[in-house]
């Protein structure tokens, strides 16, 4: 991808979108000494941080965009992007946030949390044997930085992690092997980590859930990879287990959506990996100074793959 010239993005503007609140426009200006702008630019070029690109910021002065968030398959989907214009994304601790997100669901269940809590409710008392995580195996799909941290996490339990790669390449940080997308693997626990693009949109599906033989299913990547009917299906014929969504394809959901009516499921509320203002600014910087040094930054998302 070609990168803007250091003497462009010297004299460019700095904007930030209306959802960059007061903390991260003033860490911003002492980061760069520049003046943080609201609002449309008077000229070009200009450097723009926030969460959507207004169709106003669209034209040839646009330099180099920074996402406050790690997906950005909703800023791509809004339109062509702008020629030339560099996109880079906020990913921060949010690979250790998520990753402490599915460790807490695995323990939980191990720990026969859920079954426990209903006997509470109950004022039951019964004894349910605890299940023993390590020695057990999850296959994560999805092997970038949040999927790395998950399955990093989950080693360090003792479990065995499976990454599911579309071509072979070495094993990535954090996991034990890798297998291309159809290959059988019997886990006790299947992550989805997938961004949304093209290829990934119903990902999970009849075929996918029907050969996770009772695993339980945890999304933590994105709603729209996920066929809910299918899961549905699955979950009631026992192929899939139980299911953990922290992501749905129409967000919030409503009270009366089907969703919350699905067996054995929990729905949290797209909270598993949610961006701190310190994440903004330091992913920000980061990618600033490997600009200014002449590299591409290593959150550069390629456009046209979409991640």
């Amino acid at each position: 991808m070609p990168l803007p010239p250091p003497e462009l993005l010297a004299r460019a503007r700095l904007l930030a979108g209306p959802e960059v609140g007061p903390a991260v426009v003033e860490a911003l200006e002492r980061t760069t000494g520049r003046t943080v702008e609201r609002g449309r630019p008077a000229g070009g070029p200009y450097v723009y941080v926030g969460a959507t690109l207004p169709e106003a910021l669209r034209g040839d002065g646009l330099v180099w965009f920074h996402s406050v968030n790690a997906g950005t398959d909703a800023l791509l989907g809004a339109g062509p992007w702008p020629d030339g214009a560099l996109l880079t994304r906020t990913v921060g601790r949010m690979g250790e946030r998520i990753a402490q997100y599915v460790l807490a669901w695995v323990l939980a269940e191990c720990q026969s949390v859920p079954e426990f809590a209903a006997q509470h409710d109950r004022a039951e008392w019964r004894r349910i044997p605890s299940e023993l995580a390590a020695g057990q195996t999850a296959v994560v799909h999805g092997t970038g930085r949040i999927g790395s941290a998950v399955a990093g996490l989950l080693r360090s339990c003792g479990i065995r992690t499976v990454g599911v790669v579309r071509s072979p390449r070495e094993v990535p940080p954090g996991f034990d092997e890798v297998v291309a997308a159809d290959e059988p693997v019997a886990a006790r626990w299947v992550v989805a980590a997938l961004p949304l693009t093209d290829a990934t949109a119903g990902y999970f599906g009849a075929a996918r859930f029907a050969a996770m033989g009772g695993a339980t299913f945890l999304n933590v990547g994105r709603g729209a990879t996920v066929d809910l009917a299918a899961l549905e299906a699955a979950l009631h014929t026992g192929s899939v287990g139980r299911a953990v969504l922290d992501v749905l394809p129409d967000e919030p959901a409503a009270p009366g959506d089907a969703c919350w009516r699905l067996p054995r499921t929990v729905i949290t509320s797209h909270s598993a990996g949610i961006t701190a203002d310190d994440d903004i600014v330091t992913d920000f910087a980061a990618c600033l100074r490997e600009l200014t040094a002449g590299r591409v930054p290593a959150l550069t998302v390629d456009t046209g793959r979409g991640y």
